[in-house]
């Protein structure tokens, strides 16, 4: 795809073009994807995390699943909504050992994974010890399972793993980096995370290349959201009125962000051209998400940086000594970061992370191909069932 949109095309021919590949793509009525294999943090883990350190409770998961399910949001999430796409179940996590079903793909997230390996422990930073290298190493062990599971024809697990030319029909998506971008702000500051961004952009483009050569095709890269526009960020860190823009949000970190996505694209832009017959798509989430903090009304919704679950009430509703569900002295009393009743109305849901409404309309724009580079739409691609 890429080597297409490099030649010069007059725009009219190449967007009939186009519509002629999308419309012959849905009169077959079948989409081609048949797995998602995810890479990921908090922003696309569907449970593996708590799979590994169970704990979750509290108002998580209240407004489709009823209750906590691993995944921070109130709801689903945006590799939830491909997987609908597809017409395939949620993904399992890769560490939930009951109940899971990877016949339609993995999910090797995990709340806290970084791009780089961590110096620190889970237990001394918060960070997670599943980083990229990590996932990309599960990946490849399922792989290898799998494959010598269909060589020796094992009769036992056969309904729950994938058949052994999936990998080459998946979805790989990736949707990592922001802690590699978040956990040292308050250390080395903007200038400081800057200066290693683009060994975390190398990360991923050499984990796009090893998976392309297990045979995997297609790749959807999701960028850095606007933290500077997140509760957490804006509570966390002293800044001036100057730092503010007129929405609210921190101008150096979502100047350092925009650095980051540029680099990204560029370094997605180059991995495209080496890899001749492979597609990987720069998904420009950022867009969305910052239109939604800058202009929630817009989108049906009330609130921009203000987070649904948290304690504090205005601006914010966010305080980095009690986090959302949980309860602790504060002063005299007890206090507890509760859930609003209207999470429709909230783009943040805890200070961190999204509201399955704002998932909702990012995923909405990733299934369109209105943020993708180059064009790609999975509504077109693959119709809902």
């Amino acid at each position: 795809m890429g080597s297409v949109l490099n030649k010069r095309i007059p725009f009219s021919l190449l967007t009939v073009i186009i519509v002629i590949l999308f419309s012959s793509c849905k009169a077959d009525s079948k989409c081609d994807f048949k797995a998602i294999f995810n890479f990921g943090d908090s922003n696309s883990d569907t449970g593996g995390f708590w799979a590994a350190f169970p704990a979750q409770s509290g108002p998580w998961g209240m407004t489709f699943f009823k209750k906590p399910v691993g995944r921070a949001s109130d709801g689903r999430l945006i590799i939830d909504f491909l997987a609908e796409s597809l017409g395939i179940p949620f993904l399992s996590p890769y560490l939930q050992s009951i109940g899971s079903n990877f016949r339609h793909g993995a999910n090797f997230a995990t709340l806290a994974s970084t791009v780089l390996l961590p110096n620190t422990s889970l237990f001394v930073s918060g960070i997670s010890p599943f980083s990229l290298a990590i996932q990309l190493n599960q990946m490849k062990q399922f792989k290898v399972r799998v494959d010598e599971f269909h060589s020796s024809q094992g009769p036992a697990g056969w309904h729950t793993l994938p058949p052994s030319n999936v990998f080459g029909k998946s979805l790989y998506t990736f949707y990592i980096g922001q802690n590699d971008f978040t956990s040292n702000l308050a250390s080395i500051g903007v200038d400081g995370v800057k200066q290693y961004l683009p060994q975390v952009i190398g990360q991923i483009a050499g984990t796009i290349k090893e998976i392309y050569g297990t045979g995997g095709r297609t790749f959807l890269v999701l960028n850095l959201a606007p933290v500077g526009c997140y509760p957490a960020i804006l509570t966390g860190y002293n800044h001036t009125i100057s730092d503010l823009d007129k929405f609210g949000c921190r101008i150096p970190v979502n100047n350092a962000v925009k650095y980051y996505n540029t680099l990204l694209e560029k370094a997605l832009s180059k991995t495209r051209q080496e890899l001749k017959n492979a597609t990987i798509i720069y998904l420009d989430t950022h867009k969305i998400l910052l239109d939604l903090f800058q202009h929630p009304k817009s989108y049906g919704m009330k609130h921009g940086i203000k987070a649904c679950c948290g304690y504090g009430g205005r601006p914010y509703n966010f305080n980095q000594k009690l986090f959302c569900g949980t309860t602790k002295v504060i002063g005299n009393s007890s206090a507890t970061a509760k859930a609003c009743r209207d999470p429709q109305n909230y783009v943040s849901w805890d200070g961190i992370h999204a509201t399955e409404a704002a998932n909702r309309r990012i995923s909405t724009a990733i299934l369109d191909g209105s943020i993708s580079y180059p064009p790609f739409a999975l509504n077109h691609l693959c119709p809902s069932y």
